[in-house]
C-alpha cells in the first residue's frame, strides 16, 4: 500500500475536474448499478498514469458526449475497491492504469495498461471519445 502523501496529488489529478473517489467495494458496486453511462479510471502511480491515463481521461471530457458519471479506485491503495472494480471488468485481466465503460452496469468499453502505455494522452482521449459517441 502506498502512503496516502505519496497518491494525494495522483488522486487530486481526477478529483479537481470531478471524478468521484471510490474506497469500498460497496461504493463500486453502487455506482455501477446506476442506470446511464460510467467512466472508471483504475489510477496508479506508474509513469504512464501521469503521462497518459489521467491526462487522456481528462481531456477525454471535452467531448460533446460524455459518461454519466466519473468515478476513480487507486491501485495499491484502495485494494477493495479495485478488487471490485476489476471484477466488474472480468474477462480482462487486472491492470493498471486502466479505464472503462460501463453503461446500465455492464462493460462496454475497456482500455487496459497495454492500450495506455507508450500513447499519447490525444490518443487515449480520442479512443474514450469514440466510445462515448456510440454509448453515451
Amino acid at each position: 500500500m502506498y502512503p496516502a502523501e505519496l497518491v494525494k496529488p495522483m488522486r487530486e489529478h481526477l478529483t479537481q475536474v470531478g471524478f468521484e473517489e471510490l474506497h469500498t467495494a460497496e461504493a463500486v458496486d453502487t455506482s455501477l448499478a446506476q442506470s446511464g453511462t460510467t467512466l472508471v479510471v483504475v489510477n496508479s502511480v506508474c509513469g504512464c498514469a501521469a503521462a497518459n491515463a489521467r491526462p487522456g481521461a481528462i481531456m477525454s471530457l471535452e467531448n460533446d458526449k460524455r459518461p454519466a458519471q466519473t468515478v476513480t479506485v487507486f491501485a495499491g491503495v484502495d485494494k477493495e475497491a479495485v478488487d471490485k472494480a476489476r471484477a466488474h471488468m472480468i474477462p480482462f485481466p487486472p491492470s493498471s492504469p486502466c479505464m472503462a465503460l460501463f453503461k446500465d452496469g455492464e462493460l462496454v468499453h475497456m482500455l487496459e495498461r497495454h492500450h495506455i502505455e507508450g500513447r499519447p494522452a490525444e490518443l487515449i482521449a480520442e479512443n474514450l471519445m469514440n466510445a462515448y459517441n456510440e454509448h453515451c
